[in-house]
């Protein structure tokens, strides 16, 4: 699950990471109050930044350097009069309905810091760079010897030498590097604490010197945090944090009826049980020339109305050219998909070709009812085997 990056921020001061002060805002009149009210707690300048689960939000407008009130409310009304646009949401962008004002820090040298999970040795593992506040992908791939990796003992968790001795790899010099290592701890406690697939802090800074800290501060800049759906049931407060308007609102619907479904970018739609075999079905229809429309998973007990609610999410895919519906049955019964295959026929209707493919558990009952069936839903064709079912399809819908 993704969080928005004022709720990251919120996470790690809560850990005890020092982090700039910020306000979540939802509307610009209310960015301009925000800006004041930093401004009165010392604060010359703030930074607004659209709240959208991208990357990339600099390079598309949706971080913006204000010094003043009015310049903060016109630059929270442009991003939010229109979709923000980067590389990772696709041309047409993602609307903006929060921002966030950060008070503004001089920074002297920015850095690179995460915890993820490497699943070729089951440890969490921090990865640290130099080069902070830049795609740290770039850098793995063009500088890689600038990453530094530190495997962390699932038991033992990050010991304090080990940080220390990444905070002087970095280049941290004189206090920060007490206050780097502690960071490092502090991040690695909480990844385990709150079940995160990730957090990231990128950059990491260190501001200049001051009476207060006469080697500067090392501090959180910006945050991206993301946790392991399967583990939510034991963070309540976590689950709180979901934002259902950064979703696809057909994944939230299916969502309610136990499916799984993945919207991705061709004409022919899926309807399969089991995510094995669901994967089997894209890499056989783009195999005979197609292009999956989605994943689609209904599972092995999937009611006859979840069935059709399938069905609903596929076909609202204006994409959508073309239909397969793949059941090999085990704890799934092929006649209960049959008859949701009817039913969805009678209450939705199909105007593109469905091409059925049914094996397994009461298959023969299940093949009586297509049969049956026919006459009602003349764009039905039925399949021998997965491979005649992909040829069908494909070459109905091209």
């Amino acid at each position: 699950m993704k969080i928005h990056e004022y709720q990251a921020r919120q996470i790690l001061k809560d850990s005890g990471v020092p982090v700039p002060d910020a306000i979540a805002c939802d509307t610009p009149s209310a960015v301009a109050d925000a800006f004041n009210q930093l401004q009165q707690n010392g604060a010359s300048i703030a930074v607004v930044k659209a709240q959208v689960h991208a990357g990339g939000r600099g390079k598309g407008g949706g971080v913006k350097l204000v010094k003043s009130a009015d310049d903060a409310q016109q630059a929270a009304e442009t991003m939010m009069s229109k979709n923000l646009v980067t590389h990772q949401t696709g041309p047409e962008g993602v609307p903006v309905n929060k921002v966030l004002v950060a008070a503004g820090v001089e920074i002297d040298k920015e850095f690179y810091l995460s915890i993820t999970l490497d699943r070729a040795t089951s440890r969490p593992v921090m990865i640290a760079s130099a080069e902070g506040g830049v795609d740290i992908e770039t850098v793995a791939a063009e500088t890689p010897e600038k990453i530094i990796r530190r495997h962390i003992h699932p038991l033992m968790g990050l010991q304090g030498h080990e940080a220390r001795s990444v905070a002087f790899k970095l280049g941290f010099v004189g206090k920060q590097v007490s206050q780097a290592a502690a960071i490092m701890m502090k991040l690695a406690r909480l990844f385990v604490a709150k079940d995160a697939d990730m957090v990231e802090i990128n950059p990491l800074i260190t501001t200049k010197p001051s009476e207060n800290f006469p080697d500067g501060q090392v501090m959180a800049i910006d945050s991206k945090v993301t946790f392991d759906n399967n583990a939510l049931f034991r963070h309540k407060d976590i689950q709180a944090l979901f934002d259902p308007a950064e979703e696809d609102p057909a994944e939230l619907e299916a969502n309610k009826f136990g499916l799984s479904y993945i919207k991705l970018d061709g004409t022919i739609g899926c309807l399969v049980n089991g995510a094995g075999l669901a994967m089997s079905t894209m890499d056989i229809i783009k195999l005979h020339g197609g292009e999956p429309a989605n994943f689609l998973d209904v599972g092995g007990s999937a009611s006859e109305e979840a069935i059709a609610e399938a069905f609903k999410i596929i076909l609202s895919d204006p994409n959508v050219k073309g239909v397969l519906v793949n059941i090999f049955g085990g704890i799934m019964q092929c006649d209960k998909i049959a008859r949701g295959i009817v039913g969805a026929a009678k209450t939705i209707g199909f105007k593109v070709p469905l091409v059925v493919r049914l094996e397994g558990t009461n298959v023969e009952p299940a093949r009586e009812i297509i049969e049956a069936a026919k006459t009602d839903i003349p764009v039905m064709q039925v399949a021998t085997d997965l491979t005649d079912a992909a040829q069908k399809i494909t070459a109905a819908v091209n």
